[in-house]
């Protein structure tokens, strides 16, 4: 049997989830490790596409519309990702001579359909090209909402949300920032090197890396090329995969040596690990998911750190706590699940799972995971509340929520505890909060409790 080529796989990719409800990454990682026959490179070609696709798809499929005689809801999805895939190498792509797209695409609509199809896609294509001068947009003037929407390839709710809460300038710098291709950055393992000598190691691997602009321990990589976990410093434990946003977060909430910390909804344990190893290792760390999967991941990226003091919880953190800890924490981070807004950037897919009625249903489950861990939280002690989304429901309102019905419980100024360096992410009302096109980082909201 032929080895499907990077294109091919990148359509099964999008076709497959079309009707199902995984995660471009996810899907991914299990073509990829299905396929050892692919090289680094076919691999780099392969996610690009498909994540160049997730990306783009409103504004593809608004331009192939231009070019086609019917309505694309009369495509069938596997000849559509065809015309996707192609018309972004033509529109994005530079070193993919148009020609090499058209054929390509029309050599994968062969082999399954007659030749009224192949025509179809071939004239669509090949009018592209020939009129590339000529595609054109919403009117800005008469429809902005539909014209952002379109222009920078997000759903309709999302632009009209954001520009309640941000405002039009904001909101189309925020839009154009989630379509960047995200830099790889990893955090240094204080545990056994320093930043410096990380660098240095990561040089010698043929990597160069600078150190991030706000968290003392983050480095961006550049000229990586091929996956990071193959990096002999990797597999040695010496940094972890994670964005600056992400990493700052343990800083706000600071452990010392010998804390009780609970992390909650601690996933794959990047901010797990960052808060043992912020405590020396020294102390406890409990790791609470409801991801069984997750959790021996975690179990394994500790391992590969040099770290002891975790430990892990399968529970649902959105019930009683109080059962499950007798002795109380003096910390606890709730990472709470949310829409994801501040991440679009590393998974463009998210702009169309996610749904505008998703967000007051996340916002019950953040309010219910706060009200059992601070069930669990010491007299006197920090709770720190983190999304990794853009959304007042989910943030501002979800604490104000929180302050209102939870005894006890008031809300610390993180200008006045944060890190010097992380004050100017500290914004009026106290919160951590970065946006992608302002910060360069992933867009994150952090409050701060603590039980009076």
């Amino acid at each position: 049997m032929k080895p499907e080529t990077p294109r091919d796989l990148a359509l099964r990719i999008l076709t497959e989830q079309h009707s199902r409800a995984v995660y471009s990454a996810d899907a991914l990682n299990a073509f990829f490790e299905s396929s050892p026959y692919l090289d680094e490179r076919d691999k780099a070609f392969t996610t690009n596409l498909v994540q160049g696709v997730l990306r783009w798809r409103l504004r593809l499929d608004w331009i192939i519309e231009q070019f086609s005689d019917f309505s694309l809801k009369k495509v069938s999805p596997r000849v559509l990702n065809i015309l996707r895939l192609a018309l972004y190498q033509i529109l994005f792509l530079d070193r993919v001579p148009d020609s090499a797209a058209v054929n390509e695409a029309v050599m994968q609509v062969k082999k399954r359909n007659g030749r009224h199809v192949v025509s179809y896609v071939n004239a669509v294509l090949r009018n592209v090209c020939r009129r590339n001068d000529q595609i054109f947009f919403p009117d800005r003037a008469k429809d902005p909402v539909l014209f952002l929407s379109v222009y920078y390839s997000y759903p309709e709710w999302i632009v009209n949300k954001w520009l309640r809460e941000l405002g039009v300038d904001f909101t189309e710098r925020l839009l154009a920032a989630g379509n960047r291709v995200p830099v790889t950055t990893i955090r240094a393992n204080r545990l056994r090197l320093s930043r410096e000598s990380l660098i240095r190691h990561l040089e010698e691997e043929g990597v160069r890396a600078q150190p991030t602009a706000h968290c003392p321990a983050g480095l961006f990589l550049e000229d990586l090329r091929g996956r990071v976990d193959l990096l002999q410093s990797f597999s040695k434990g010496f940094f972890q995969v994670q964005d600056q946003a992400a990493q700052i977060c343990s800083f706000l909430l600071s452990p010392h040596p010998g804390d009780r910390v609970l992390d909650v909804c601690a996933g794959y344990g990047g901010k797990t690990t960052h808060l043992a190893e912020l405590m020396g290792d020294i102390g406890l760390v409990i790791a609470l998911d409801l991801n069984h999967r997750k959790l021996l991941a975690l179990a394994s990226s500790a391992a590969r750190l040099g770290i002891q003091s975790i430990n892990q919880v399968v529970a649902d953190a959105s019930r009683s706590l109080s059962f499950l800890f007798a002795p109380k924490f003096d910390l606890i981070m709730v990472d709470a699940p949310c829409s994801g807004l501040g991440v679009i950037s590393r998974h463009p897919d998210a702009k169309w799972k996610k749904k505008e009625e998703d967000i007051p249903r996340l916002a019950e489950i953040q309010k219910k995971m706060l009200h059992a861990a601070f069930s669990v939280l010491r007299q006197g002690r920090r709770m720190l509340y983190i999304t990794c989304t853009i959304s007042r429901e989910e943030n501002e309102g979800v604490v104000e929520h929180f302050l209102a019905s939870q005894n006890g419980a008031y809300l610390e100024d993180l200008r006045e505890n944060a890190p010097e360096w992380a004050k100017v992410l500290i914004d009026a009302n106290g919160f951590f909060r970065t946006f992608p096109h302002v910060h360069q980082m992933d867009g994150f909201f952090g409050a701060l409790f603590v039980r009076r």
